[in-house]
């Protein structure tokens, strides 16, 4: 269970307690890239009420059912199989979909609100550029994983030490955060006008869902898999 500590970093909650991403996904606070900073800093800055935020934390770890799997405790490839199946895989059938409908809801409702063309635009960056981060991951960063988890001896790697791979990942999963961050701001939290058609509607539900996917999949590498192959090629030297 979490101690409850307006202090505490947000990643660190998230760790201890996985369902809590929920709570500061629906209050609009970063826990992926934004996870190192603490909790009091960030509602200060959102000017969010840190009673009424650490009352929601308190309430979700007292109702919410805790995940089976201990990430923490799981091995590399673990990690790297269940990112890949859930995360990856995800994004994979979910993004052309949603593009599609960006697309066409910028087209047929831009007139009314020139922010849809931008957002459609944004999106469109955050697609291409996940794509291609995760064809880096599947191809370099997951292999090395694979191989860290039963090395006996430092891996050669064409690119040196794996700290090179997860540095670039990281200032990706950055850039990633920042667009999602301008298509939140762009849809008033992914709110829809009263005006709004079905397809607008659903629109913005699968974006917040995605919004929140790639959050928790962010969190999961910067904060699990990452220190964890880190740790592992740190002990076996150089």
């Amino acid at each position: 269970m979490s101690t409850l500590s307006s202090g505490k970093t947000i990643g660190q909650y998230v760790l201890e307690q996985p369902a809590l991403s929920k709570v500061f996904g629906n209050l609009g606070i970063d826990f992926c890239c934004g996870g190192k900073r603490p909790l009091d800093e960030v509602c200060q800055e959102k000017g969010l009420d840190i009673a009424e935020v650490l009352k929601a934390i308190e309430d979700a770890t007292n109702t919410s059912d805790t995940e089976t799997m201990n990430w923490q405790a799981a091995s590399l490839s673990e990690m790297v199989d269940h990112i890949y199946d859930i995360h990856h895989q995800y994004l994979y059938e979910e993004m052309p979909r949603l593009l599609q409908m960006t697309q066409k809801v910028a087209r047929v409702h831009g007139d009314k609100d020139a922010r849809l063309g931008k957002l459609a635009e944004v999106y469109g960056q955050l697609v291409s550029e996940l794509t291609i981060h995760m064809l880096k991951e599947e191809n370099v960063l997951f292999p090395y994983c694979r191989e860290l988890e039963t090395a006996k001896v430092q891996p050669k790697f064409h690119c040196g030490s794996i700290a090179n791979p997860i540095r670039v990942m990281g200032l990706e999963h950055e850039q990633a955060g920042s667009l999602l961050e301008t298509m939140r701001d762009l849809t008033d939290g992914y709110t829809p006008p009263e005006w709004a058609c079905n397809t607008y509607r659903a629109m913005l539900a699968g974006l917040k869902d995605m919004e929140a996917d790639i959050h928790q999949h962010i969190h999961e590498e910067n904060n699990i898999l990452f220190p964890k192959a880190l740790q592992k090629s740190d002990s076996l030297g150089g």
